[in-house]
């Protein structure tokens, strides 16, 4: 009983620690990874030591990493690798191949110096090589995350850091087949490689030969059951079996978690499974930072400060010159050469794979653990800091960049510079380039911007008015001609990206109307307090739409039907802000957003007899949409409307207030 007590004592403790890291680096905007790694120092046996990194927990931790690998294996296909097989196997390969002989030359050099000034240096060349294994990764998850909200997955030294990153990921893999055999004499580490590599070439031609047919015969066979708890239960059947498998042959957790997302990936429930494992994959990789934080001793690192400060900065920049070297010699122009560099600089979430690997293996010394850790981890803090300054970096080191930018906004400038009264498009993609269509029926000009090269070329070559550039940026929208323009549309649903650019058209040309897209209603008004004249939810269009075919299908008059949704739209989509919610809405950000209720009159009740005037329920804040009378007959919701018993009313507003105000209608 006590030991039930307290393991549940402690699981409680790790949620709680969890919740708060991840509450804090949500309002600091950093990445829930390093709060997960603060609250592991915290709660660790070397700081407030409330919690002991026991076998089970660092075996549950073991998980995370295996969901993640599995996550990895989904993202692996060979249309993708082969389409960018010149930045993954060239720059990829040799920046990490490059990382560890630094390393390795690194150690030597140190253990020289060290020795010729009578000291002992306590680094072997297996240490060297974890160490430099560490170093090599790169955070896939802030990186992706920080270029994703700069719209810069798609330029040029966003496909290279891509690029970089994929093979990294893909290098864990046999890291983590070499790092245990290094602690073996060379002509056992040779033997045991030899053999490790043998199993692993035997099992991974068994799963991926016929393991695919297999998989999809399997898979669609639960599918066809519908049931979600199976296909969930079969998920985590398949990952962890499969880890399982490679475990008991002689190789690792992760490599069988990440074949099983291989053979997942050729499968057509590919993103079905990526949004039914992401629960047990966020979570898990969060107990495993946790422990790894708990592995971080302050006391040695504030000792040690200068090594730890030396351990941060050092890599940091020898890995960015590195990468930015490799990436002229692999045909970028300076400024991207040095973008990717600085992206790529800090440490990643895989390098605390590889790090506690070789600590368990004893092939780096205690005494080293806890300065690196630290270094990694401010590495990673400093990593959003980088890349926001990277701008400045560039204009400053490369001295054509300014040359380049001054190309790309000088070709808007040249399309756009005949343009009058004209439109100009962010993104062409389908939605934009259905709307270029139309506005070239009615002679309306107009000016497309996008980021994605081989669109905008093959457009281009076309006859379409569309060239390569970022709406979000001032340059860009002033060489497009925004204050000539008649207005500006927002064609990709991107809010982030739609605010930037409605904010630099409110500042420089506040009177041209802006049209935004979106999926639905939930960033609405967001998005009109930040200057969107109209704003388009997918949602709401689609089910007009559905609305109008409907009502043709049954006989009502085109002329009504056409009044009907023109009517919806000019009362700018209120009665349909809200939706009637099932039990499978109540997610935290539903719980933030207008819905629809019915509530029906008893016969006896506070709101009987009652003008629906009189009940005042918006200024609790819920609208009456309409009512439904006992009779059957649906009327509009008039003030002077008395209510009766049976009567129904559909009410709309947030969660707390429909609830106030169903207690209010409701009481005797």
């Amino acid at each position: 009983m006590d030991t039930m007590a307290t393991t549940l004592e402690l699981v409680l403790l790790y949620l709680v620690a969890a919740v708060l890291g991840v509450v804090v680096c949500r309002l600091l905007r950093l990445p829930p990874m390093l709060g997960y790694l603060a609250v592991g120092v915290l709660i660790g046996p070397n700081a407030l030591a409330l919690a002991r990194d026991t076998a089970g927990v660092k075996y549950l931790a073991e998980f995370g990493v295996v969901f993640l690998m599995f996550v990895i294996g989904l993202e692996f296909n060979l249309p993708k690798l082969r389409s960018m097989r010149s930045l993954v196997f060239g720059l990829g390969l040799s920046q990490v191949l490059l990382t560890i002989l630094g390393a390795l030359t690194g150690n030597a050099l140190a253990a020289l110096i060290f020795s010729w000034a009578g000291y002992r240096w306590g680094l072997g060349w297996q240490g060297a090589v974890v160490l430099g294994s560490a170093f090599a990764m790169s955070s896939t998850a802030i990186v992706v995350k920080l270029m994703a909200e700069r719209l810069e997955l798609d330029s040029e030294h966003g496909r290279r850091v891509m690029g970089v990153l994929l093979f990294q990921d893909l290098a864990v893999v046999p890291l983590l087949v070499l790092i245990p055999a290094l602690g073996d004499s060379g002509s056992d580490m040779v033997q045991v490689l030899g053999l490790a590599l043998a199993k692993a070439v035997v099992l991974l031609a068994l799963l991926l030969l016929g393991g695919q047919r297999v998989m999809r015969w399997w898979l669609t066979l639960v599918v066809r059951r519908k049931s979600e708890e199976l296909f969930v239960l079969n998920l985590l059947l398949i990952t962890l079996g499969l880890a399982w498998l490679t475990e008991h042959a002689g190789l690792s957790l992760a490599l069988g978690a990440f074949v099983a997302g291989m053979l997942v990936a050729e499968t057509e429930f590919k993103h079905q499974v990526e949004t039914d494992i992401r629960p047990f994959h966020d979570v898990l990789l969060g107990l495993f930072f946790i422990t790894i934080g708990m592995k971080l001793d302050w006391r040695p690192v504030v000792d040690q400060w200068a090594l730890v400060l030396l351990l941060s900065v050092a890599p940091v920049l020898v890995k960015a010159l590195l990468v930015a070297v490799l990436a002229l010699i692999f045909r970028a122009s300076p400024g991207v050469a040095i973008r990717t560099g600085l992206y790529l600089a800090q440490a990643g979430e895989f390098g605390f794979v590889l790090l506690t690997l070789g600590a368990e293996q004893g092939l780096i010394d205690p005494r080293w653990l806890s300065p690196v850790l630290a270094c990694m981890v401010l590495s990673m803090l400093a990593s959003p800091f980088i890349v926001m300054a990277a701008d400045r970096v560039v204009m400053r080191l490369s001295a054509n960049e300014w040359l380049l930018q001054s190309l790309q906004v000088t070709a808007i400038a040249r399309k756009a510079i005949q343009a009058e009264a004209h439109v100009i498009i962010a993104g062409y993609g389908r939605s934009g380039q259905n709307l270029a269509r139309m506005l070239v029926q009615e002679a309306i000009p107009y000016i497309a911007l996008d980021l994605e090269p081989d669109r905008v070329r093959q457009a281009a070559a076309a006859g379409h008015s569309v060239v390569f550039g970022d709406a979000a940026r001032l340059p860009s929208l002033m060489a497009a001609g925004l204050a000539r323009a008649s207005a500006v549309v927002v064609s990709y649903h991107d809010t982030p990206s739609a605010l930037k650019i409605l904010h630099l058209v409110r500042e420089h040309a506040p009177r041209v109307p802006v049209i935004v897209r979106t999926i639905d209603d939930a960033d609405l008004e967001r998005l009109r307090e930040a200057g969107a004249t109209e704003v388009v939810p997918e949602a709401i269009e689609g089910s007009l739409m559905l609305a109008a075919q409907a009502l043709v299908l049954v006989g009502v008059p085109m002329r009504r039907v056409i009044r009907l949704t023109r009517d919806a739209r000019d009362a700018r989509y209120h009665l349909l802000r809200g939706y009637f919610h099932g039990s499978d809405d109540d997610t935290a950000d539903e719980l933030q957003q207008a819905r629809l209720t019915s509530v029906t009159l008893p016969e006896v009740g506070a709101g009987v007899g009652c003008a629906l005037g009189d009940l005042a329920l918006p200024s609790i804040g819920v609208q009456v949409v309409s009512v439904r009378q006992v009779s059957g007959r649906v009327v509009a919701a008039d003030d002077p409307l008395v209510l009766l018993g049976g009567d129904t009313l559909v009410l709309s507003g947030l969660p707390a207030a429909l609830a106030l105000a169903e207690a209010q209608l409701l009481q005797a």
